[in-house]
């Protein structure tokens, strides 16, 4: 059965860094990282796709690193420099690729992430 379990998250300060987790029992095209603050919708933070290409939100280029290793079937994300602004649930998710980009179809149920100023 598919399942997506995130791991690592936890209360840091303004320029910490926190370490993200997130096992997947399945093969994904795609595997990827959102968040949601409460009372906003969730945003897109990284991509990592089966060949290895990467994507990022602007807001955390040059700060957080997504990888993934498959014989571990975990993916990570490294959160670098955290701000306020990173503070959310943080969710895994994984699909496949439909016309040329992700189809997030699984979600993990997330780790909070709190940076405090």
């Amino acid at each position: 059965q598919d399942e997506l379990v995130e791991s690592g998250g936890g209360s840091v300060q303004i320029g910490e860094s926190l370490s993200l987790s997130c096992t997947y029992a399945a093969k994904y095209y795609c595997l990827g990282w959102f968040r949601q603050a409460p009372k906003n919708e969730r945003e897109e933070v990284a991509y990592i796709e089966y060949d290895g290409k990467t994507g990022y939100v602007d807001s955390v280029k040059g700060r957080f690193t997504i990888s993934k290793d498959n014989a571990k079937m975990t993916l990570y994300l490294q959160m670098n420099s955290l701000r306020p602004e990173d503070t959310a649930m943080y969710y895994c998710t994984a699909g496949p690729l439909q016309n040329g980009a992700c189809k997030w179809d699984l979600w993990g149920q997330g780790t909070q992430v709190t940076v405090s100023s």
